[in-house]
């Protein structure tokens, strides 16, 4: 595998086991779910460099290691953000103006949605539902709801992140 950089995770011990895994499923193509639910469990995504080994070892195609990882949402090829912010596209958000605020979402943070930025701080998702259609349009934080979205409160609502952010800086500089 490669030296790690590109990965969330640059535990050493995460690569030793994700190794010991895979190694252990040699052959065993029917494993091919449980190895890749393991390294997403351990990085939070499967970059390319072990969906490669997961294939050699494994003894199935690449195009089937994608194939998986791209059909179940569960999967991920990227590193996600710190802060995951879902906007909903569902019917109510997009009819009072979702498409608005997700168009302003990713200028403020240059991203397109399913991108992260490049400070690791950010993920944008689109959403079919949140189930909060009285909010509408409505957008989630983590946990956090923020409804009645409009394209004008997005830099507030990010810039409430951006200071979290901050403080845990310094809080952590600081101990």
């Amino acid at each position: 595998m490669s030296n790690n950089t590109e990965h969330k995770c640059e535990c050493a011990e995460a690569y030793l086991d994700i190794e010991r895994i895979i190694e252990q499923n040699r052959g065993n193509r029917g494993a091919l779910v449980q190895v890749l639910h393991y390294v997403q469990e351990r990085l939070g995504y499967v970059p390319k460099d072990i969906q490669v080994k997961i294939a050699e070892t494994l003894g199935v195609s690449l195009t089937e290691v994608y194939g998986v990882i791209t059909f179940y949402s569960l999967f991920r090829e990227k590193p996600r953000g710190k802060y995951i912010i879902s906007s909903c596209q569902g019917t109510a958000c997009y009819v009072r103006g979702a498409p608005d605020v997700l168009e302003r979402l990713e200028k403020e943070l240059g991203i397109t949605a399913g991108d992260t930025t490049d400070d690791g701080l950010f993920t944008i998702e689109v959403v079919r539902c949140l189930g909060a259609c009285g909010l509408a349009p409505v957008m989630t934080v983590n946990e956090d709801t923020h409804g009645r979205v409009t394209q004008d409160k997005v830099p507030a609502i990010l810039d409430l992140y951006r200071k979290k952010e901050e403080a845990e800086t310094v809080h952590v500089a600081g101990s």
